[in-house]
């Protein structure tokens, strides 16, 4: 029987992995190592889902071209190596997961992390072979452009309407309504549910595991 939605386009920070604290403290320290003006946990927090360069620039709007990319960088050193504040899955996403490869649901990646910062998640958390299909925020324009999208389309050889994208913040939504694509959004994540309501998600649900029960609902089935 064909699926209304085959292909599953997941965010990964906010959705699949807890790194909202994580992500935080790294900025922060990269920050502080930059002396640069601080900014609120807020205010970090409201920038995760954009690739770093374009969050670096959110966050110092007035800022040069070279501070952005020396903060990056030190950012970077923080979360791959430096820092080890934990970052676990989400209850309930390994068994989500699992479902859904079982039933026979094409799965991808799109996030707003780099590459390395992608490569090492997957591989600590043990996912690395859920997903034949990632795109990161350093290989394609920053959400809300709905490049990383177009490209796991491609990829796949996937019809934008029979797609969906889960994702945690606006970002994540706004991209897929750039790209054509119906989004599914998550309460648990990053943005409130007011804000991820404006952009008109199939559906909204309140922790992982129900994301496979969502979307077998949405199928019909």
């Amino acid at each position: 029987m064909k699926k209304k939605y085959q292909l599953i386009i997941f965010d990964w920070d906010g959705t699949l992995m807890d790194s909202t604290v994580r992500i935080t403290r790294c900025m922060q320290l990269a920050l502080e190592a930059m002396e640069a003006p601080p900014r609120t946990e807020q205010a970090i927090i409201n920038i995760i889902g954009l690739s770093l360069e374009e969050a670096i620039d959110t966050l110092y709007p007035d800022h040069s071209s070279t501070f952005i990319q020396k903060t990056a960088h030190v950012y970077r050193e923080f979360y791959l190596f430096k820092d080890k504040t934990p970052s676990p899955l989400f209850s309930g996403v390994i068994d989500m997961l699992d479902e859904l490869r079982a039933e026979g649901y094409d799965l991808a990646i799109a996030t707003g992390k780099s590459r390395r910062g992608l490569d090492q998640d997957l591989r600590s958390s043990g996912l690395q072979d859920y997903f034949p299909i990632t795109r990161c925020g350093d290989e394609a324009h920053s959400k809300p452009n709905p490049q990383m999208l177009e490209e796991i389309l491609t990829d796949y050889n996937g019809d934008r309407t029979t797609s969906l994208m889960v994702g945690d913040s606006e970002y994540d939504l706004q991209m897929a309504k750039n790209a054509r694509v119906k989004s599914l959004a998550v309460s648990y994540g990053v943005h409130p549910i007011t804000r991820l309501l404006r952009l008109t998600p199939v559906a909204i649900v309140d922790n992982a595991r129900e994301i496979s029960t969502q979307i077998r609902i949405l199928n019909g089935e």
